[in-house]
């Protein structure tokens, strides 16, 4: 590396330090679209630019970013800094290498190996697999594409010519499901929505029904997934009883954990995932309630070896060679060639907190979340729209007079506007539900106390802008 280059590496972390020790007094600094291409050249020239422009545009992109490690930060089911897990993320961009092969990444392959064995355990699958992937949708995608292969084996080679082969899902599971069935052929048409109970939880009967309707009709159940936090509520469905059902029905049970799966981390709270074991699959989104920066997660599979079955034959000579370390080559079950290393920055994480560290972690998510609601149900001015069942609380303003759905939408986006709060909103029965999430587990009762405080006062604001 040149001195010039250090001299430059230096600078950015001398930023990134910087932004790391004091912060910002807004968790953003908001822009309009318009008034953001004003502020900052987007344009790339002919002609390249000298490196403190650059590091001034590093700046002003933090400085108009939302910062997602504020506690003010409450939009998503991501939050927080999470240290050794950001060291692991800058030095596997120093290292850049990639996960196909053992050779280009032999300690990143042992990291990934190690975890999945331990995160199978967490799940309580003792012979279990998995890999990495880019997010919980493409974690939902290699469940149902692997269900679809057993199910019907002819597939892979051939293609489906003529069963129509049909999926069940919850009426709120992500629509990343939706998006699978399409991808993978079955239709989404196919992909057949059950509903929720009053506690958003898939309604067995309905699902009992609904394969008993697709079986009549002449197709093929192949799929069931079971939501372990539900986006809004948090909600967990009653995966024991789903596990009976598919073994009854001899389908594939999936467990979507990308919110809600850490909770196994937890002794107290874990019974919520009661079940998991005797799923086939479980996708487990550690970028949220571990705080590991984004993109990790992981696809679990309870047969070691279907993963890699799943795939074409691999004979790409180029990459994959016979040697002693060719059973290592973990780019053979994934559906990506280039392949990030994401198990640096878990793995780092997990081995600083260790596994008391993070139960402790995940206890004072449910602790804050659980002082949230009781803080929302004793104030006058809010209304609490669904019982808390795990981390997330959905509620809105209450009023008299006024709409109530737009009051609360007008609060939400003025504090957001004045980077004072970030917190988002969804529906609950044609309802605005503003929703709070404990996901950072820096938040502290202070600050809670103090969120629900700028909301009241801005609630009582836009009541009375709404009146008149």
């Amino acid at each position: 590396m040149k001195l010039e280059e250090e001299e430059n590496i230096k600078g950015l972390f001398n930023l990134i330090t910087n932004q790391i020790e004091s912060g910002r007094k807004k968790v953003i600094d908001y822009k309009t679209p318009e008034e953001l291409n004003e502020e900052f050249d987007f344009n790339i020239g002919k002609k390249g630019i000298q490196m403190d422009d650059l590091l001034t545009s590093f700046k002003k992109y933090l400085d108009y970013s939302a910062d997602t490690n504020d506690v003010k930060f409450q939009n998503q089911l991501f939050q927080g800094f999470n240290a050794p897990a950001f060291m692991g993320e800058v030095i596997t961009a120093l290292s850049n290498t990639s996960m196909y092969t053992y050779e280009v990444a032999p300690v990143a392959t042992l990291m990934e190996m190690e975890l999945v064995k331990k995160m199978c355990e967490k799940v309580g699958f003792l012979n279990g697999d998995g890999i990495f992937t880019t997010g919980g949708s493409n974690s939902n995608l290699m469940a149902m594409f692997t269900a679809r292969n057993v199910k019907n084996p002819t597939i892979k080679a051939q293609g489906n010519r003529s069963t129509v082969l049909t999926g069940f899902v919850s009426e709120n599971a992500h629509y990343s499901f939706k998006n699978a069935a399409n991808m993978i052929g079955i239709g989404s048409a196919n992909l057949k929505k059950v509903k929720v109970d009053e506690h958003d939880k898939m309604d067995t009967n309905h699902l009992m029904e609904e394969i008993k309707k697709s079986k009549e009709r002449g197709e093929v159940p192949f799929f069931i997934a079971a939501t372990a936090g539900t986006t809004m509520r948090g909600a967990y469905d009653r995966i024991e009883i789903l596990a009976d059902i598919a073994e009854k029905e001899n389908v594939w049970l999936h467990v979507d954990g990308s919110f809600g799966g850490s909770i196994v981390l937890s002794e107290t709270h874990k019974v919520l995932m009661k079940g998991a074991e005797r799923a086939d699959s479980v996708a487990w989104n550690p970028h949220k309630l571990m705080n590991i920066p984004l993109i990790c997660s992981m696809l679990l599979m309870k047969k070691d070896g279907l993963l890699e079955w799943n795939n074409s034959d691999i004979n790409t000579d180029y990459i994959y060679h016979e040697n002693e370390t060719q059973n290592y080559d973990l780019g053979k079950k994934s559906v990506q060639c280039g392949r990030k290393v994401d198990s640096l920055k878990l793995w780092s994480a997990w081995k600083y907190f260790g596994d008391e560290g993070y139960e402790k972690r995940i206890d004072t998510l449910i602790e804050n979340a659980t002082y949230f609601e009781s803080q929302i149900i004793k104030n006058p001015n809010f209304e609490l729209l669904a019982a808390r069942e795990s981390f997330a609380v959905c509620f809105r303003f209450k009023s008299d007079t006024g709409d109530r759905n737009q009051i609360s939408i007008n609060l939400r986006e003025s504090l957001r506007e004045k980077g004072e709060l970030i917190i988002n909103y969804g529906y609950i029965d044609s309802k605005v539900a503003l929703r709070f999430v404990s996901v950072n587990p820096d938040l502290t009762h202070n600050d809670i106390d103090f969120f629900i405080g700028l909301m009241e006062k801005e609630g009582l604001l836009q009541r009375n802008i709404t009146l008149n």
